[in-house]
């Protein structure tokens, strides 16, 4: 079984974005550029790299500007969920800007572990802009026969 990522539908009470992607968003976005969409309303995915070897998976999350301490790793019922919040810089707020296209805010990704991952030995690095999460494989179950006297 391979490790994919799950979208929820909902988040928060609001449609996930990454769930339903509507075909003509990037078609509006080329020609009319992003100030179409208010700031407010604008959402950082971080892109993902998923790989397999015998020993485990590893995910890294492309999350440049953050620090270790604005991202959530949580796992529950084979569910790993990434969530990370950062705010933008307030030095310079005055500062005007002909473009601005650094989005700040919150993103959650969500994954659904396979049964042979083992969940509590799950590890997270964050170096230079990549969150690693190292996912290992349990190790698979001995079936050993033994013969039972009756007594």
């Amino acid at each position: 079984m391979r490790l994919v990522e799950w979208n929820k539908p909902v988040v928060n009470g609001q449609a996930n974005r990454a769930a339903y992607q509507h075909p003509f968003t990037g078609v509006l976005e080329n020609v009319f550029g992003n100030d179409l969409f208010q700031k407010e309303h604008a959402s950082f995915v971080p892109a993902v790299n998923i790989s397999e070897s015998e020993a485990g998976y590893k995910l890294e999350l492309s999350a440049p500007g953050f620090k270790k301490a604005d991202f959530k790793i949580a796992v529950e019922k084979r569910t790993l969920v990434v969530s990370g919040k950062h705010s933008e810089e307030r030095e310079g707020k005055e500062q005007k800007f002909s473009r601005k296209e650094f989005n700040y805010g919150s993103f959650q990704r969500v994954f659904k572990l396979p049964e042979h991952a083992n969940e509590e030995a799950i590890a997270a690095t964050y170096e230079n802009g990549i969150l690693t999460l190292e996912v290992p494989k349990k190790e698979p179950a001995k079936n050993e026969s033994r013969e039972i006297t009756v007594s």
